[in-house]
């Protein structure tokens, strides 16, 4: 199963979509928010993405963006990598959780450090810090001592 193959699946399944091939080291599918939810349910009943190993936030200057890796433990080959983007001013994307149980702590992860709300999570609410904790520290946007450190 290669991410083009996936890729021209998806796209005649879903031809509203307005689905989009990110070529690179590691292609992915960009998918709408909206459409997140119905496009992982397909992807784990039709094409047995039967385990999201990960979930990241990533940090851009314009916008922020979720990072999906999904695997199907019963055909070989890499992983189906979603990518979901969110507006800077209150990013939110809908959770998963309800599609993949295992990316409950991961949403909550990426809650806690990057600020990104996920919609319909069953408990949204910090994991690694403190309720209470002002900010989102993974955020390029955090205030902090970054001036005092130089790399070499």
């Amino acid at each position: 199963m290669t991410s083009q193959e996936t890729f021209d699946r998806l796209v005649a399944r879903f031809p509203g979509f307005e689905l989009e091939y990110v070529e690179g080291k590691d292609p992915a599918v960009l998918v709408k928010a909206e459409n997140l939810v119905e496009l992982a349910q397909n992807l784990r009943d039709e094409e047995e993405c039967d385990y999201c190993s990960s979930i990241t936030g990533v940090d851009y200057p314009e916008h922020f963006e979720v990072v999906y890796h999904l695997y199907s433990m019963k055909k070989e080959g890499g992983p189906v990598i979603l990518k979901v983007r969110a507006e800077r001013e209150k990013p939110h994307v809908p959770s998963v959780t309800p599609i993949w149980r295992g990316a409950n702590w991961q949403e909550r992860e990426v809650w806690d450090l990057m600020g990104i709300r996920f919609d319909d999570h069953p408990d949204l609410r910090r994991v690694l810090l403190w309720e209470g904790y002002e900010g989102h520290p993974l955020r390029k946007d955090f205030p902090g001592p970054q001036d005092e450190y130089t790399f070499s």
